[in-house]
Parts: structure tokens; C-alpha cells; sequence
């Protein structure tokens, strides 16, 4: 009887310690599917990012992972996606990807959509075509969608906008983005953004200069163009403009012949340049062109609201290259003026 209790307890012993042996191996086994750490970066590199597309299905998130050799196991990653669902609930963004992230982790992040926004910043760009290349960068929205968008009749007559002076719209500042935002949602929140800052300070300092926000823009976008070097001077040039506005005269701008040429190498306007026929030239036609000849900058726009008073109608470059000018009340004291800087033009062999 003894020696049968004996064999009992050797067989429970083995049975138990056969048991503890698979629940151990079953038990790391899970752990290194969802606990172990399972990403992976090249040398030198401290975080990654990644885009899932707005249609993109399981499939191609994981062939976006394994195109950037960014898992250890790509197989155990697909297991805990299964058992938590996330093969069925794919969500689109832009995700930031660590190097101490588990399965697990990495799978919650997937499917709780916490994506982590861009940041959008624009600034001397010329035309709504340039803008929505330059979103296209940051945003998984195409340049021809959004481009396409800002031009939608409806868009346009609802708030009081033109294929010339919709560009108006878009405020130069730093603005964060979900990367999946649509064309349409940037639109709205680029209009958001142009009411926002268009406040009653402002509204008031337009109507007090007799101007509308798209005017004031395109006013504001000579002046950026006139002056981009010295800022504190943008105000006296921004009081020129509206100075020879008031007075019935043509804005003879430069920069505008420049963009009705559309040739943005010119750094010197000759007297050919100034019979194209374009509404853009203000040295052919009378008052504002069309619309904004680049997206001026806020200080742009605050220099024409905050235009200095005075009766200058005339202004040339400083002969010193300085980036100021020489301002004048009549066209004999700028001819005197335009002189001195032609000379100095020659002299350093500036010709076009």
C-alpha cells in the first residue's frame, strides 16, 4: 500500500510540475506577444511617425509597418490586433510611433485615433495654387483638392470672395492640423481662422480708410512685397498707397508688374515691362489689383490699418541698398531720387 502511495505522489508531482512548465511557457509566450517591447528604430534615430490613410484597411497598415522595418515580430502584432479588435477598426491619422512601445501599446494607440497633429506654417507665398501645394506637404488632403475647394463657386459667392481674392482667406500664421484634415475641413477652419481675425479693432480701422478685408489685404500685400527687409517702414509706405488712392492715382507698384509679368527673377522693372496688359499692372490701371499679389503677413496687414499720415506720393530706393527709400510730396524731388538709385543700379551692373 505504501509503495502505491508512492507512485501516486510521483505521478502528481510530475503531473504538476508539467503543468507549472506549460503554464510558465504559456504565460512568457504571452508576454512576448503583448508586453515585450516590440519596436524597433535604425541608429541614431529617437521617434518615427506614421500616416494611415483615410481608406487604408489592416492590410495596408501592416504593410506600411513592415515598409518601415519598424517591428521586431510583425506576426505577434498581428495576433493582439486580432484578439483586440483593431483589424476591424482601422482609423486614419498621423501616429507617433516610440521606441519603447509593446503590442499592446501600439495597438491601443491605433485604435483610439489619438493622433498627433502637424504643424502648418505659411508665409511668402504668391498664389492659392502655391498655398495648396504647400498644405499638401503636411496634409494627406492633394493639392489639387484643396485648391479645387477654395475655388467652389459656392464657397465663393457665400462669403463674398473671387478666384482673384479668395487668397485673402489664409492668415500667415502657425496652425496645427489632424493629417487626415479634408479639403473641406482646412477651408473651414482657414475661414474660422480670416473671421476670427478680422475683430471689431480691425473691421473699424478698414472702414475708417474706406477699404474691405480683401482690399486691405491686397494694399497689404504690395506693401509686404515693397518692403520685406525693413518692417518699421511698412506703415509710411502703406500711408503712400493710400495717399495716391485718395487722389485718384495709379499705384505704379513694381511688385505688381512683377506678378502680372509672372516672372519673380526680375530685381529690376524696365519701361518695356510696363505695357502688359494685365490688372495687374498699376501702371496701367487705376486703384487695387484684382486681388493680393502674395499672402501678406499680419504685420503687412496691420501696417495698412496702422498707416502713417502723411503726404508722400512718391518713393524710390535708398542709392545705399540700405532696404529703405527715399519718400517724396512731387515727381520732380523723385525723379532726383529715381536718379540716384538708377546710377547706383548701373554701377553695380544690375540690369533685369
Amino acid at each position: 500500500m505504501l509503495k502505491n502511495n508512492s507512485s501516486l505522489e510521483r505521478i502528481l508531482i510530475v503531473v504538476v510540475l508539467s503543468a507549472s512548465v506549460g503554464i510558465s511557457y504559456f504565460a512568457y509566450d504571452l508576454y512576448k506577444k503583448i508586453l515585450k517591447i516590440n519596436t524597433r528604430f535604425g541608429e541614431e534615430i529617437k521617434e518615427q511617425y506614421i500616416n494611415i490613410q483615410s481608406y487604408d484597411n489592416f492590410s495596408d497598415v501592416i504593410s506600411l509597418l513592415e515598409s518601415k522595418n519598424l517591428l521586431v515580430d510583425i506576426n505577434s502584432f498581428k495576433w493582439v490586433a486580432d484578439k483586440k479588435n483593431y483589424i476591424n477598426n482601422i482609423k486614419a491619422g498621423r501616429y507617433f510611433i516610440d521606441q519603447n512601445m509593446n503590442n499592446n501599446d501600439l495597438v491601443n494607440l491605433l485604435r483610439s485615433g489619438k493622433q498627433s497633429p502637424v504643424k502648418v506654417t505659411f508665409n511668402n507665398i504668391r498664389t492659392l495654387g502655391e498655398v495648396s501645394s504647400k498644405l499638401s506637404e503636411f496634409l494627406e488632403a492633394d493639392s489639387n483638392d484643396i485648391h479645387k475647394s477654395f475655388i467652389d463657386p459656392y464657397f465663393l459667392k457665400k462669403n463674398n470672395f473671387n478666384i482673384n481674392n479668395v487668397i485673402s482667406v489664409f492668415i500667415p500664421n502657425t496652425y496645427e492640423f489632424y493629417w487626415n484634415t479634408s479639403a473641406e475641413k482646412l477651408r473651414k477652419r482657414m475661414l474660422k481662422e480670416y473671421t476670427s481675425f478680422w475683430n471689431r479693432t480691425r473691421r473699424k480701422k478698414a472702414s475708417k480708410i474706406n477699404l474691405s478685408f480683401d482690399e486691405v489685404s491686397a494694399l497689404a500685400s504690395i506693401v509686404e512685397k515693397e518692403q520685406n527687409i525693413r518692417k518699421d517702414e511698412r506703415p509710411m509706405i502703406a500711408g503712400l498707397y493710400l495717399n495716391r488712392i485718395n487722389q485718384n492715382m495709379k499705384l505704379e507698384s513694381d511688385p505688381t508688374l512683377i506678378f502680372a509679368l509672372q516672372d519673380f527673377t526680375i530685381n529690376r522693372v524696365l519701361n518695356k515691362d510696363k505695357k502688359v496688359n494685365s490688372p495687374y499692372n498699376t501702371y496701367k490701371y487705376k486703384g487695387l489689383p484684382p486681388g493680393p499679389i502674395c499672402i501678406p503677413s499680419i504685420n503687412s496687414i496691420d501696417a495698412v490699418l496702422n498707416a502713417s499720415e502723411h503726404e508722400y506720393i512718391f518713393m524710390c530706393a535708398k542709392e545705399d541698398f540700405s532696404g529703405y527709400h527715399n519718400f517724396a510730396t512731387n515727381y520732380r524731388q523723385h525723379l532726383v531720387n529715381a536718379r540716384k538709385y538708377q546710377r547706383m543700379l548701373n554701377k553695380k551692373k544690375i540690369l533685369r
